[in-house]
């Protein structure tokens, strides 16, 4: 039988987390869109650099510190107390907006993108922390319905921080109320974590050694060993890989391939993360609590199947670029804007059933002793992942392949991830 899933919310050894890590992922958000904007259409003091280029740096920024620091930050998690080390995270999280709140009244580039680096850092250790805490206080039964509340919770976070980022700080005093949400939610999620309850220790003699490439090699060294534990990894790296194809190319969709406006690009985006959270709820549902991987398969299927639809449906609306930009209600007003909605929507819904079953394999394989550490080493992938997709995706465009066949050609590898994944449902469950 499934848990009652939002039941959780009521109970302490969930709610404070799920709180602490909804304005982690918000902030960041918040942080990143509205200095993409700055950066776009704002000439800051301190720089004669290129916007794109800029803007290129921003994502790699953010994700550098996952290959330099997770190996440390898994280490850290599996010795020390995991309630109290995510406290003073989340207290190193207001320093780092009070250095933001500088950097953006003194509108000096290099020391926001200092702060970004360091919001990277601070989410590298804060990621392991939060996925190896979930089984010390849920219940085996518990987490798939945990885990889709954390994947929802994330994305919804991750949309509401994008618009409120990129809407606020256009505002007569945007940098101040920029500032200001940003400390608020800090401090409010600094406070939530005071009331995480304190998790076992997982691992207190281990040695944390501070030579994070050779501390990268052997976690990784350690995760492949692990046959159904790599899977995993590589199976939730897809994931993000597919996700930041979609994500990054989705303005140059809305408006070269489907002539549409910036409020188009923001519905788009808006679909696409209400329905990896309505996909990641759903599992509970269809799972009734079991950690196993039966969707998963089928999670890489739906995405490749709707994609494909999308291709199709988009080539039916390309508008006349001599005609003024679609806003959402002449999309909508059309079959086939319906249908590219509809589809983007299944398509994260089922990115949703795919990914949250992962990380509950991912969490309950793993040795308590060295879970943080296998978290640790997912972010990794992850990170390479994503990097992989962006120095493909370019090489794909400037090589005269447009977006939508870019996306097709993505969607269509799923099949191979689908076979990949049906390993995991015939192995024995634990």
């Amino acid at each position: 039988m499934a848990i009652k899933q939002f039941n959780l919310l009521k109970t302490q050894r969930f709610l404070p987390l799920f709180i602490t890590q909804f304005l982690s992922a918000f902030n960041d958000n918040v942080f990143k869109n509205a200095l993409i904007i700055l950066i776009t259409y704002e000439a800051l003091n301190d720089t004669t650099i290129n916007s794109a280029l800029l803007i290129n740096m921003i994502a790699a920024l953010f994700v550098l510190p996952f290959f330099l620091f997770s190996a440390t930050a898994g280490q850290v998690a599996d010795k020390y107390e995991k309630s109290r080390l995510i406290s003073t995270i989340k207290l190193v999280e207001i320093g780092i907006m009070a250095l933001a709140t500088i950097g953006f009244y003194k509108e000096q580039i290099t020391l926001l993108m200092v702060t970004l680096f360091l919001l990277g850092t601070h989410s590298s250790f804060f990621g392991p922390l939060k996925y190896a805490i979930l089984p010390d206080h849920l219940k085996t039964k518990e987490l798939i319905a945990g885990n889709g509340l954390i994947e929802a919770g994330t994305f919804l976070a991750i949309l509401l921080g994008t618009i409120m980022g990129g809407i606020l700080i256009i505002y007569k005093l945007g940098e101040f109320i920029i500032c200001s949400v940003l400390m608020m939610a800090a401090v409010i999620g600094w406070i939530s974590s005071w009331y995480i309850p304190q998790a076992k220790t997982d691992n207190p003699n281990l040695k944390v050694r501070v030579n994070f490439l050779k501390e990268t090699v052997n976690i990784m060294a350690y995760a492949k060993a692990h046959k159904e534990i790599f899977i995993v990894i590589i199976a939730i790296s897809w994931f993000w890989l597919f996700g930041s194809v979609f994500i990054t190319q989705m303005p140059i969709f809305s408006k070269v391939i489907l002539h549409a406006n910036e409020h188009v690009f923001t519905f788009f985006i808006s679909i696409f993360s209400v329905g990896i959270a309505l996909g990641s709820l759903l599992c509970n549902r269809l799972l009734k609590g079991n950690v196993h991987a039966t969707y998963v398969p089928l999670g890489a299927i739906g995405m490749m199947l709707f994609t494909v639809d999308l291709f199709f449906a988009s080539h039916n609306l390309i508008q006349n670029q001599s005609t003024p930009l679609l806003g959402v209600a002449n999309l909508l007003s059309t079959v086939h804007g319906v249908r590219v909605t509809i589809d983007l929507f299944f398509i994260a819904l089922a990115g949703g059933i795919y990914t949250v079953p992962l990380y509950a394999i991912l969490q309950h394989r793993s040795e308590v002793a060295h879970r943080a550490r296998v978290i640790a080493s997912n972010n990794i992938m992850n990170a390479l992942f994503m990097v992989i997709a962006a120095l493909l995706t370019t090489l794909a465009l400037s090589l005269g392949y447009n977006v939508l066949q870019v996306l097709l050609a993505t969607s269509l590898l799923n099949i191979l991830m689908a076979l990949y994944t049906h390993q995991l449902t015939v192995m024995k469950h634990g």
